[in-house]
């Protein structure tokens, strides 16, 4: 039985190991023990608030194999982007020229700082092991974050956003990097995304032109990279995008890859799962598989069970499925299907 539930220090071993094994790109997971250790008490801390709005909390969830405790996967939620600093990010937008004396005008596409998206709810350090690729536990992790912002809205934005890691080669070589951010910084790609995680990306934003970059002065590698998505990004993004998240103007500041927009009470997850009562005894007739969690906060905890459920009536779940929850007969859970 595989149970997502929020991340604890004497997790921070194997998170570091998913750290090590996660995507370059991934700046909110990096492979340095003493950053992921004030991430998990952030979380912890966080998890701990008694708090009424929305402000600067990160919820950061482990996905664990109960018998093996092995930790197959992370992801996290920060409240509000932006809420301490800037959250940066890359416009790309159309400018007009014109001329009347030619009677010419078009539209060229450019590229510039902003920081627009700050006040987001975010949706980042989606890390899944190899073996739970493609895999109903890939939804969960993902999934899972929405069933929980469903049930403590009150801690999030009116809006979520996430970035989906851009192209870059198996050797780590981004064309829209070099073509863009190595101008300003004497670094490879991996290398600025390693200190965005230690670090910020003030620092990064702080020494990027402030003046629109033109799109068609970009050689053709580096544009045909913005909004492409990693091979290994696209299941994270098609799973949200079956949310109902979009892609809108704006580019990650590294790799150029795609930011994807939703509203929060349109994202699927939240707006279609049920509430249900939970009745105690063996599932029978299962019909089928469901993403389920209980409401708790710091007992927060979402499995995939296949379930007969009828919409309405209790939701029959065996000891295990129970157990696994955290919740007993008489509890309320939400459910949703994959």
């Amino acid at each position: 039985m595989l149970v997502l539930r929020p991340v604890e220090l004497a997790d921070l071993p194997q998170l570091q190991r998913l750290a090590r094994e996660s995507l370059v790109g991934v700046t909110s997971l990096p492979d340095d023990r003493e950053r992921l250790r004030e991430k998990i008490l952030d979380s912890c801390a966080s998890f701990d608030k008694d708090i009424a709005a929305h402000g600067p909390e990160s919820y950061c969830f482990v996905l664990e194999d109960q018998t093996t405790r092995r930790l197959l996967g992370c992801s996290e939620i920060l409240a509000t982007a932006g809420f301490s600093e800037p959250f940066y990010s890359l416009r790309n937008r159309h400018f007009t020229s014109a001329s009347r004396e030619l009677n010419i005008e078009h539209d060229v596409p450019a590229l510039s700082v902003c920081h627009d998206l700050s006040g987001h709810t975010l949706l980042r350090g989606l890390h899944v092991d190899a073996t739970q690729v493609c895999s109903a536990h890939s939804e969960l992790l993902s999934r899972a974050r929405l069933l929980f912002i469903a049930a403590h809205a009150r801690r999030f934005c009116d809006a979520v956003i996430t970035e989906i890691v851009g192209y870059s080669s198996d050797e780590g070589h981004s064309p829209f990097w070099d073509a863009v951010g190595k101008h300003f910084f004497d670094l490879p790609y991996a290398e600025a995304e390693r200190l965005c995680g230690l670090q910020s990306r003030t620092f990064l934003a702080d020494l990027m032109p402030q003046y629109p970059i033109y799109v068609p002065m970009l050689p053709q590698e580096a544009q045909d990279c913005i909004g492409a998505i990693h091979p290994e990004g696209q299941e994270a993004f098609d799973i949200l995008e079956r949310e109902g998240f979009e892609t809108n103007s704006y580019v990650d500041l590294f790799d150029g890859g795609p930011t994807l927009y939703a509203r929060t009470s349109a994202i699927r997850s939240i707006a279609h799962s049920q509430r249900g009562v939970i009745s105690s005894g063996p599932v029978i007739d299962a019909r089928g598989r469901y993403l389920v969690s209980n409401d708790g906060l710091k007992d927060y905890r979402a499995i995939v069970a296949d379930l007969d459920y009828t919409a309405g009536q209790p939701v029959t779940l065996d000891t295990t499925l129970c157990e696994a929850l955290n919740v007993t007969t008489g509890c309320p859970i939400r459910l949703i299907a994959l």
